[in-house]
């Protein structure tokens, strides 16, 4: 198999590790139903290749997905997405996780204004 070069571009000034990097994209590629017909990721060699990493970057992001409950692998023969891998892929997208940073946010600011008021309130009794 072939790897298909990607335009990716690590941005390493993040302070993101690239291993989590690869992962996101790797989810994002997920979620897009891209590896649904086969249910298998690419292989090592080809993690390399697409986003130009060392092996153990592409080890770790196969791991960081195993963790997030989206792959299973069997040693020799690679990384297979488990069942509901795809829908698993964009609940924990990082757009997801921001959004929803973002609600929880807003609701404890709105929390803080009502706290801040009753406390105004008790003052003045």
């Amino acid at each position: 198999m072939t790897a298909k070069k990607l335009e990716v571009q690590m941005v390493e000034w993040t302070g993101k590790p690239a291993y989590q990097q690869v992962a996101e994209q790797l989810r994002g590629r997920i979620a897009a139903g891209e590896f649904a017909e086969s249910g298998k990721l690419p292989s090592l060699a080809d993690l390399q290749a697409t986003y130009g990493v060392t092996v153990t970057v592409a080890r770790d992001a196969i791991r960081q997905l195993k963790t997030d409950g989206l792959v299973v692998s069997h040693q020799g023969k690679g990384a297979f997405l488990t069942a509901a891998a795809s829908d698993s892929a964009r609940l924990v997208g990082p757009e997801v996780a921001i959004a929803e940073l973002r609600e929880q946010v807003a609701r404890l600011q709105s929390e803080v204004v009502e706290l801040r008021e009753r406390v105004v309130e008790l003052e003045e009794k």
